[in-house]
């Protein structure tokens, strides 16, 4: 994810600014990437550290599919579909089985493993749940806000996590720490959600002041120590080191079989720029690699391709969503979107486009970025209402079946009135949709709209799309025809994913909104089951 200057992470702080669960960025987190090379060149000077020592061997852990949901995005390709009980024609038999209270608010996607979710909220608290009957087994209290999405990962036998400032592994039995391995450089926070594989933990920073530079930081998972790290932005940082950062990351890498990991990288700041500087005047150029896909090897951190997918960003549209992998034939396609309303795929072996496709509400914005790093200002100034804004078009993260890939998106404008931020939006009127687009060519297939914004991602199982909605609605849609199939109230506004794991479809009311009485609202983490005599705890 990133950090954003003017950010003031609504969901981790309360305030109304980005809104999305991913979205949760405060102050100056992320501000962009780095240049570089052309994809399949390497880029000089953006690797620190020493080389990986070859890894440990794979935990030996229980992942089926129909068991458990084990990955951030259910597997190492982030595709967010889990095989499992629940299809279209049993989802009307889903009750609520039990709800866990949260101490924050709340926007991460549980992992289940061995019958145990794992978690974390915006208070960096983390929580280790029995699937079954939902008994707290164990919680870790941080309180460090964070501004998110967050979230754990879990492998070996222990669950990672991280803080503003770190990351660290938990034993997952006793919830006890065994390491912790401070990341920041300077300002910088740590607000993702990690990766695991291969007994190596992946966990990037993300800038928050002019002079910070995002690392992607590849972690031994038994010990913590650092192995390699990539630098997302240049030294230089496109001009002004004293006022631009660059770099960071909302999720966790993509893993391909081939020893290669790939990741979306967030956009450059200062945002829209500064009163002296305005309109990123003082970041001339494109601003590698911000708004980029970049593949490294994840053994070395070697830079393999990047491909910026838009240059010179100054509306504060990340490209923020995890890279997800998926076969088109035999072509291993990369498909990525954000906050611009793009959604793009790209051959995985070389980073070329294969085709992009604009979801969601557009009013003639696209190319200003582009037009304004030619010197044209022409169709940019204050007042005026952008579509997507900050916090609309792609927000929380895709899923994929296979053929299909569903898009959640946020229709919200932005309006700016000043070099430092955009207008406050008005989060409880905004609208969703989810948009289903074919793999192989991005032509649309169906379009479901929401009458809320969409902050929960999607999530496949059998024939089913799940997701959630900013008013606290529990959504599942019929994966051919974006049909309504079932809906349930949380118990306040929600802001996260949904994971499946058999019978049991986790989701959360995790902020408060204003589309609700607030009193009425109870932060939860809520497990809905197709057992008809499942009780109702926590």
């Amino acid at each position: 994810m990133k950090a954003e200057r003017g950010k003031s992470g609504m969901v981790a702080a309360g305030v109304a600014r980005r809104g999305a669960a991913a979205a949760l960025v405060a102050a100056a987190l992320l501000a962009g990437c780095g240049d570089g090379g052309e994809p399949g060149a390497t880029a000089p000077g953006q690797r620190t550290g020493t080389a990986q020592t070859q890894p440990h061997p794979p935990p030996r852990t229980s992942r089926s599919s129909h068991a458990g949901w084990w990955a951030p995005n259910a597997d190492l390709s982030n595709t967010r579909r889990v095989a499992s009980r629940i299809a279209a024609g049993n989802v009307a038999r889903l009750r609520i089985a039990w709800r866990v209270p949260l101490r924050g608010n709340y926007a991460a996607t549980p992992i289940v493993v061995d019958g145990v979710a794992y978690t974390a909220d915006l208070m960096s608290n983390v929580y280790a749940i029995d699937l079954r009957s939902g008994r707290l087994r164990w919680r870790r209290n941080y309180n460090s806000a964070d501004t998110g999405p967050n979230g754990v990962n879990v492998g070996g036998g222990r669950v990672f996590g991280v803080l503003p400032d770190a990351a660290y592994a938990l034993d997952a039995r006793t919830g006890r720490e065994l390491w912790r391995t401070a990341l920041r450089h300077k300002s910088e926070l740590v607000v993702m959600t990690p990766g695991y594989k291969d007994s190596v933990v992946y966990v990037s920073t993300n800038p928050l002041g002019g002079g910070d530079i995002g690392t992607l930081w590849a972690l031994d998972a038994h010990t913590g120590r650092r192995l390699w790290g990539w630098e997302e932005a240049p030294r230089t940082l496109w001009g002004d080191p004293s006022v631009n950062g660059g770099g960071g990351m909302w999720h966790p890498p993509a893993f391909d079989r081939s020893g290669a990991l790939y990741v979306s990288i967030a956009d450059p700041s200062p945002w829209p720029g500064t009163e002296r500087q305005p309109w990123g005047r003082s970041r001339p150029g494109s601003n590698r690699w911000s708004n980029s896909v970049v593949k490294l090897d994840a053994r070395t951190g070697r830079f393999l391709w990047g491909r910026q997918l838009l240059p010179h960003d100054f509306y504060d549209w990340d490209l923020q969503c995890p890279v997800i992998l998926v076969h088109v034939g035999r072509r291993l396609v990369a498909l990525t979107g954000g906050k611009m309303g793009f959604v793009y795929a790209l051959d995985a072996a070389t980073g070329k486009l294969l085709w992009k496709r604009s979801v969601g509400i557009h009013n003639g914005h696209d190319r200003d970025s582009a037009r304004a790093m030619r010197g044209d200002y022409s169709n940019i100034g204050y007042g005026r209402r952008i579509y997507p804004g900050d916090q609309g078009g792609v927000e929380t993260q895709m899923a994929t079946d296979g053929r299909t890939v569903y898009v959640p998106v946020n229709n919200l404008w932005a309006a700016f009135h000043s070099q430092n931020l955009p207008a406050i939006q008005d989060l409880d009127n905004g609208t969703g949709e989810v948009v289903a687009l074919d793999v192989a060519s991005g032509r649309v297939r169906w379009v479901r709209r929401l009458p809320h914004g969409m902050y929960g991602g999607a999530t496949v199982t059998n024939d089913l799309v799940f997701t959630t909605t900013w008013d606290g609605t529990a959504w599942a849609l019929d994966r051919r025809s974006g049909r309504v199939v079932w809906k349930a109230p949380l118990p306040a506004g929600s802001i996260a994913p949904v994971a499946v794991a058999g019978d049991t479809v986790l989701s959360a009311g995790g902020i408060r909104t204003g589309v609700r009485k607030a009193r009425r609202q109870r932060l939860a983490i809520v497990a809905f089951r197709l057992d008809r005599s499942a009780h109702r705890g926590g």
